[in-house]
């Protein structure tokens, strides 16, 4: 991938397909107009908001956030391999700063995700990164992932048929602290890519210049107070870093359609099976059926 900076979205080649509103609390499809980045979110699998906070808002957000850092130790959990790890995150971030929760039901934000989650929505995960300085903690930035999904997986023969909306489940939105330049590892997206119903290809998790159906990825030089949204079954990455990388910190939430269970504190810690009902459980399997998952990307 080139190094210069690539555009951050681009507009819809599509007309504009159906979106879904919620009627007596079931899904159904909505011709009707909806915002620009709706759409550039369903057919892209991504889009940028710019300057959804005021440089006033974000010192604000930042002084509380950072304040979260210095009174909560780190939720060490099963994702982190190191406490050196842990540090950089916070987790169940709206429980912690009121202004997070502001922030997470700001209408800039849930214009975006509503016509494609549901008007009854919900974030299921909300975790602050604080990525460290420099480029020792993450030389090569992070693989080509997805954090959930793909949600409909199929073999590579199985186009998605462009008439058919392609359904969402989770959206996940930045909100940045700082400025992410591209010496900082900035976050890189291949359009159209949750579409695809599969992983990214093992063999070139690492290489930057990997592309999907022609196009490489877009990437996310944000400004403090801009907003990255980006549909959970991307081909996403944090791109290499450099010497002078100054580091990322931002708030990380996950939107989930409502049918998608919260999963801001760890089910074994916090959930709905009695000590009595899990001491009968035989197997992990039967923990699993009584909602105790191990832990995977959205629980920390």
């Amino acid at each position: 991938m080139s190094q210069r900076a690539r555009a951050a979205h681009r507009r819809p080649t599509r007309s504009p397909r159906a979106l879904i509103r919620k009627v007596h609390g079931y899904n159904q499809p909505f011709s009707g107009p909806g915002p620009y980045g709706a759409h550039c979110l369903e057919e892209e699998g991504h889009f940028l908001l710019r300057a959804a906070f005021t440089p006033e808002e974000v010192r604000a957000l930042r002084e509380e956030v950072e304040e979260v850092y210095r009174t909560v130790p780190p939720d060490w959990r099963k994702a982190s391999p190191t406490r050196e790890h842990a540090e950089q995150f916070r987790y169940e971030l709206f429980n912690r700063s009121p202004l997070v929760q502001r922030a997470i039901c700001r209408r800039e934000i849930l214009e975006l995700v509503e016509p494609l989650l549901g008007d009854d929505c919900h974030v299921i995960s909300c975790t602050s990164w604080r990525n460290p300085a420099g480029m020792e903690y993450a030389p090569r930035g992070q693989e080509w992932h997805v954090d959930g999904g793909p949600y409909i997986a199929r073999p590579p023969e199985h186009a998605w048929p462009d008439h058919i909306p392609y359904p969402i489940f989770v959206i996940t939105t930045h909100i940045y602290l700082q400025d992410v330049a591209l010496e900082d590892g900035p976050t890189a997206i291949l359009p159209g890519s949750h579409r695809s119903g599969r992983l990214p290809p093992s063999e070139r998790m690492w290489d930057v210049d990997l592309t999907y159906d022609g196009q490489r990825g877009d990437i996310h030089l944000a400004n403090a107070g801009d907003v990255t949204l980006f549909v959970s079954d991307t081909w996403h990455r944090r791109m290499p870093t450099t010497p002078t990388c100054k580091g990322r910190f931002f708030v990380q939430s996950a939107y989930g359609r409502r049918e998608v269970a919260q999963r801001l504190i760890p089910t074994e810690r916090m959930g709905m099976v009695s000590a009595a009902a899990r001491a009968r459980a035989q197997s992990e399997r039967e923990l699993e059926v009584l909602g105790l998952h191990p832990q995977v990307f959205y629980d920390g």
